[in-house]
């Protein structure tokens, strides 16, 4: 999962992205660290906040780009 990596190269804290998120900083936590499943409106949520796609955020493509 690159949710971190995202995260981390946009300097913002994970109180920052589960703000946005509308979640607990610790449960943001627990998905960057794999511990709890992330709902699916939640990824295309960070998707949309990346510009990039699902896709690429779970690993399956190393397109950044989403797709048109």
């Amino acid at each position: 999962m690159r949710i971190r990596d995202l995260r981390e190269d946009s300097d913002l804290t994970q109180q920052q992205i589960a703000d946005y998120l509308h979640v607990k900083q610790n449960t943001y936590s627990q998905y960057e660290s794999e511990r709890r499943q992330i709902p699916l409106e939640i990824l295309i949520a960070l998707a949309r906040y990346y510009k990039t796609s699902v896709d690429y955020l779970l690993g399956l493509t190393d397109q950044r780009k989403p797709y048109p």
